[in-house]
């Protein structure tokens, strides 16, 4: 396996990945407030929701928007940094998005950063009455919401117009906290979306199979988060990007089948990432019951292991 340098300049093998976790956004504010607030004195490096109006076989269950959830726990936190992995032009305008962005970024104190993906089929590419785009219309839309919302949030004023989307003097004042505008976490999978996060990215994200994410057995997961880090690396080389700069972030529970089954198991899960070359890895927080289902005191003492383990 090739070892890759990390942002910090540490090769490979040898850097401490930060550690993250994905809580879905459908608990009570009061539960929220206390899953999120536990997860940072836990130790967490950062934390993240999905951003759908609803999602797969949770559609028919309590689901709560993600940046307001974000804007509420960013103002019951102070120290990790929060995140939508992902929000999507399915059903999000770079205008909008970009001035709730910029403000969620002052809740925040600077903590914020924008996952970003082109965004799967389903109820969500549906929901406002538009067709379900085909595949090369999907990256094209998605190019064009990366190009706006990279100028919306870089600048005072932005006027644009493309094929999907038109701005006209879109004020974002005052601007970011984190200057020239929040990072962006880019899903993607294909060369055309390595190419987007080696141009406009802070990290790169991926669940390794977008087809089929989990399905694989682990040891071809592993093979295939190798071969996508390698064209990763070939996509900043094309752009004429340092990848020492280009966090990348890996989200496990939709790679590898109970990534904290024991502490042991998580450590040998992070180590693996590591040592291909990711800077960051996060897990799904347990659910009572269904997908993502686990032991909430396995959780912590996985966690608790690999921050002991990593140095975190």
């Amino acid at each position: 396996m090739t070892v890759r340098p990390s942002p910090d300049g540490s090769r490979g093998g040898t850097g401490s990945p930060r550690i993250g976790a994905v809580v879905l956004p459908e608990h009570s504010w009061p539960r929220t407030r206390r899953i999120w607030t536990e997860l940072e004195e836990l130790g967490l490096s950062h934390a993240w929701t999905y951003d759908h109006l609803s999602w797969r076989t949770l559609r028919d269950g309590p689901w709560h928007d993600a940046l307001t959830t974000l804007t509420a726990v960013a103002a019951v936190t102070s120290r990790m940094e929060l995140g939508t992995l992902v929000s999507s032009p399915n059903f999000r305008h770079p205008v909008p998005l970009a001035k709730q962005v910029m403000t969620l970024d002052h809740v925040s104190g600077g903590r914020f950063v924008l996952g970003i993906g082109a965004g799967a089929a389903g109820a969500d590419a549906t929901v406002l009455g538009e067709p379900d785009p085909d595949a090369a219309v999907r990256a094209d839309r998605f190019a064009e919401f990366v190009e706006l919302s990279d100028l919306l949030l870089s600048r005072p004023a932005t006027s644009f117009r493309g094929r999907f989307y038109t701005a006209q003097d879109a004020r974002m004042l005052p601007g970011c906290v984190r200057r020239p505008r929040v990072p962006f976490a880019i899903a993607a999978a294909g060369p055309r979306g390595f190419r987007l996060a080696a141009r406009h990215a802070r990290y790169w994200v991926t669940i390794g199979d977008t087809g089929q994410p989990g399905d694989r057995c682990e040891a071809d997961s592993w093979r295939l988060l190798d071969r996508q880090l390698t064209r990763l690396a070939e996509a900043c080389e094309e752009e004429r990007r340092d990848p020492a700069e280009l966090g990348r972030l890996v989200n496990v529970s939709r790679v590898v089948a109970d990534p904290y089954a024991s502490p042991a198991r998580f450590v040998d899960v992070v180590g693996r990432c590591r040592d291909l070359g990711f800077t960051d890895v996060v897990v799904n927080h347990p659910r009572e019951e269904g997908v993502f289902r686990g032991d909430p005191g396995a959780f912590e003492k996985a966690v608790q292991a690999v921050l002991a383990a990593f140095g975190g």
